[in-house]
């Protein structure tokens, strides 16, 4: 148990190991490239044998902690096909049979979790599963689903696909990171010639790059160069890689919430804001990779507030592009906007000068207070933890006084656990680094908060924060940028020491 931190060391250290993106395994993908058979002999048959080593306890895939049903449904379907098609033991279909088990208990308990809410879906969840659902039928391990909820989720993908009519999924639009969503039956909507990045990934996805060298270009050279640079030495792959400007924008941005100016102009994380400066587009910001095609507002709003606190100038514009009628977008042509993507860009609107009462502030603003909760939380469709979106909201509104700050902070702390921690599901170190500094935070600026809360919060950081941390950041599944997870814990810990 750790009773204190040097914060200038082991930031120094965290700045260090920065590079093109650390991210935990993903079962979805790995299921994927597990499938390249004699294709790539080389990396499938390691992805396999992870496969067979990382089924959870209750026979499913996906992230251990916590439960989360969209993850677990489509990493265990993925797995599933992938061990019918490759698997030669009775290891293997014995395996496949506990999968079935976890997967009917899963879909029998949560008809209202999988079809309800569209922010608690994994991304391309309704378009990917039924794809998925059509092929394990075929290959006889379920029944035909019919009325049942997977069956339910391939005419809402028939009838999203019939809506799609004359688009073409190219390098160019979000829905590239999930090409595998046009199995075999809808492959002309995929623009072939146009989909693979520079580094011949499909979308910087390590499943959509797969599909790809599978299905629709099979044996392509660049997608299995691609694919074995991801892979690691045990069969594991990442969600998403590379995504360089994503984790060095949000360590830099927890890091600088500090306000150590001692860090700030240290040449590591100087070095990191030229790399930022110089990635930044003047119409369109920046995508999650310099080498991603498609910009989007939640790295173009933290990374124009990242560069704009400290002193560094970029253009406006680039923000200002993903503005809506009624509030800022994500990505064009997304199905539903982000809530914590307009946190982000209010928190940058307000570091660029707009005020208040600007009528640009004041949209956002009007958007944030129509999804609030009354309880006093935001959730999104980016993260399952409500206190990320609830913590970055009250960064991002700072000393505005209103009803909804102080919501969301008597929230806050009327959840607090016993322990000190604060968890959604179960008690966690990321939870409760949120809650510090936005607490932390917050006394700076002058609220009368009991200082026995946030010592106990840092208390408990303190004690576990070497423990695996759960996955709480939604991709195709779930998973966790293991450094911008440090960057939040020791931000944390700076700001609450001395409280």
């Amino acid at each position: 148990m750790a009773t204190m931190i040097d914060f200038h060391k082991e930031t120094l250290k965290l700045l260090g190991k920065l590079g093109p993106g650390q991210m935990s395994p993903s079962a979805y993908d790995v299921a994927w490239v597990a499938r390249l058979g004699e294709i790539a002999p080389d990396i499938s048959n390691m992805a396999l044998q992870w496969l067979c080593n990382n089924q959870l306890p209750d026979g499913s895939w996906g992230a251990y902690s916590p439960h989360y049903y969209h993850d677990r449904v489509i990493s265990t379907l993925a797995t599933m096909i992938a061990l019918t098609r490759r698997g030669r033991r009775a290891h293997d279909r014995l395996q496949v049979e506990k999968g079935l088990e976890a997967l009917e208990r899963i879909t029998s308990n949560a008809t209202q979790n999988l079809m309800a809410d569209p922010n608690g879906a994994t991304i391309g969840f309704e378009m990917i599963v039924p794809t998925l659902v059509t092929e394990a039928e075929k290959l006889g391990i379920i029944k035909q689903q019919g009325e049942r909820i997977l069956g339910r989720l391939s005419a809402l993908r028939k009838l999203k696909i019939e809506k799609m009519r004359g688009y073409r999924i190219n390098r160019y639009v979000t829905m590239a990171f999930s090409a595998e969503m046009a199995g075999l039956d809808s492959q002309g909507m995929l623009d072939v010639e146009n989909l693979q990045e520079d580094n011949g990934s499909v979308g910087h996805s390590p499943s959509a790059t797969a599909y790809f060298a599978a299905y629709v270009r099979p044996e392509d050279r660049r997608a299995l160069s691609y694919l074995r640079s991801v892979t690691k030495p045990d069969g594991a792959v990442p969600d998403l890689f590379p995504f360089e400007i994503y984790e060095q924008a949000w360590v830099l941005w927890n890091l600088a919430l500090t306000g150590d100016k001692t860090l700030i102009s240290s040449p590591d994380f100087q070095r990191h804001l030229d790399f930022l400066q110089s990635c930044w587009n003047t119409d369109r910001g920046v995508s999650l990779s310099r080498g991603f095609s498609v910009p989007d507002g939640d790295n173009t709003s933290v990374t124009y507030e990242l560069l704009t606190k400290c002193g560094r100038y970029v253009d406006i514009k680039g923000l200002l592009s993903f503005e809506d009628k009624e509030y800022f977008r994500c990505y064009d042509l997304e199905a539903n906007p982000s809530i914590s993507v307009n946190i982000h860009t209010l928190a940058a609107l307000r570091q660029g000068g707009y005020t208040f009462d600007h009528p640009t502030v004041l949209k956002v603003f009007r958007f944030l207070e129509k999804n609030q909760t009354s309880e006093g939380y935001w959730f999104d469709k980016w993260h399952i933890s409500p206190y990320y979106t609830t913590v970055h909201a009250l960064l991002a509104m700072g000393h505005i006084h209103s009803t909804m700050t102080e919501m969301a902070i008597n929230w806050i702390i009327r959840t607090q656990r016993s322990d000190g921690s604060w968890g959604f599901y179960i008690p966690t170190v990321e939870e409760t680094a949120y809650c510090l500094q936005a607490l932390s935070i917050y006394r700076q600026l002058g609220y009368k908060l009991d200082r026995s809360i946030i010592k106990k919060g840092r208390a408990y950081i303190l004690r576990n924060m070497t423990e695996p941390h759960p996955l709480f950041w939604i991709g195709k599944g779930l998973y966790a940028s293991e450094f911008i997870v440090q960057a939040e814990m020791l931000s944390a810990l700076a700001l609450s020491d001395g409280d």
